[in-house]
């Protein structure tokens, strides 16, 4: 898996920063929306919350603004794909393994009670206390995790796992911008295959990577989605993530969009379904808000279509389209931040971080090699 290198403009390296940071942001947002409802059927949603549904955070593993795995874990995909790029350097290059392997220190998160701080090869990430909370991660994820035997698509793991747990941590992919269409969906479908064999677990991902790498280069959504059907049409098994894909783009031109109308896409609970309703909610959007509280205001997986509405529509509009309200509080903005500007910086300039003639030895100790 090989890709180029381009030269960046300061403007470019601007747009792009912005629309990385909106990616993320915008996924943890519309993830602690979801989090607040997600085990709320539609009719109790309104019944605590009135007829419009739910318009705010409401509180969730303790406190309002809340994450859940989805976003723990696409922050672990960004670790892992700059940990990628610095070992490129060093003439080691197979982002699945570095995915991987960041995955693996997100599963120490999940039964560790805090950082091992002995441990200097796992990073700065590794080291957020706040990610040592467990948030709901599917089995799925927490078996294929639970040792060190990768799975690829020839070797998938839980074959049977079509749930939207892979899809949920796959934005950070499409912010490949510099890699073609195809290896960006071949790179985020066989890392969902570390857990979620099912094809309709990992084409989904794929597909779903794609529409956010059109969005994050500035395409029309409309063709970021084509592309992603075209990709997804010649791979096996794929039926089931192209419908619900085109009955997304097929619900456009119904009644004016609400719960009902998200609800009749499905529930959420398959990786196909989640990418329909995500996809629908951000193609209805009339903006940021509007979009994120359609995704998250329906009887099914809320935190998980929340959190990919959230990145499409952070990965096409930026950050500065996002509520300032919401992005003041949801749960771990700092780490959001941080990790989003040095995947920027990674992603424009890394060679001048450490290139052969002067390796910054802070960024190797943040993600060494």
């Amino acid at each position: 898996m090989t890709t180029a290198r381009r030269t960046w403009g300061r403007a470019e390296q601007q747009d792009f920063r912005s629309r990385v940071r909106g990616c993320l942001l915008g996924g943890a947002i519309g993830d602690a929306l979801g989090a607040g409802v997600a085990a709320a059927s539609l009719a109790e949603i309104r019944a605590e919350h009135g007829p419009q549904g739910a318009a705010d955070f409401a509180p969730a593993y303790g406190r309002r603004g809340a994450v859940t795995d989805d976003t723990q874990m696409t922050l672990f995909t960004v670790d892992g794909l700059i940990r990628a790029q610095v070992r490129r350097d060093g003439g080691r290059w197979h982002p699945p393994t570095d995915v991987h392997t960041a995955y693996r220190r997100w599963y120490a998160t999940q039964k560790d009670w805090g950082p091992d701080e002995r441990k200097a090869e796992d990073g700065w990430l590794a080291r957020e206390e706040w990610l040592y909370s467990q948030r709901g991660a599917p089995r799925a994820s927490l078996r294929g995790l639970a040792d060190d035997r990768m799975g690829t698509l020839q070797q998938p793991r839980n074959p049977e796992a079509k749930d939207p747990g892979a899809v949920v941590r796959s934005a950070p992919f499409g912010l490949l911008v510099g890699w073609e269409p195809q290896l960006v969906f071949q790179l985020a479908a066989e890392c969902a295959t570390q857990t979620h064999g099912h094809p309709t677990g990992y084409l989904a991902a794929g597909a779903y990577a794609v529409v956010v790498h059109g969005l994050a280069r500035g395409d029309a959504p409309e063709e970021a989605v084509a592309r992603a059907l075209e990709i997804l049409a010649g791979r096996p098994g794929h039926e089931e993530t192209a419908a619900a894909v085109r009955a997304a783009l097929d619900a456009r031109q119904g009644p004016e969009p609400g719960p009902e109308q998200v609800e009749l896409l499905g529930s959420g609970e398959s990786a196909a379904e989640a990418v329909a309703l995500a996809l629908y909610c951000a193609l209805a959007a009339t903006d940021v808000r509007h979009g994120l509280l359609l995704a998250v205001n329906h009887g099914g997986a809320s935190d998980a279509t929340g959190s990919l509405c959230g990145s499409l529509l952070g990965a096409q509009h930026g950050e500065t389209a996002l509520p300032p309200a919401w992005v003041a509080e949801v749960e771990g903005r700092g780490t959001i931040l941080q990790l989003a500007d040095d995947f920027a910086l990674e992603m424009t300039l890394g060679p001048a971080l450490h290139g052969e003639s002067a390796p910054n030895e802070a960024w190797l100790l943040r993600y060494p090699r």
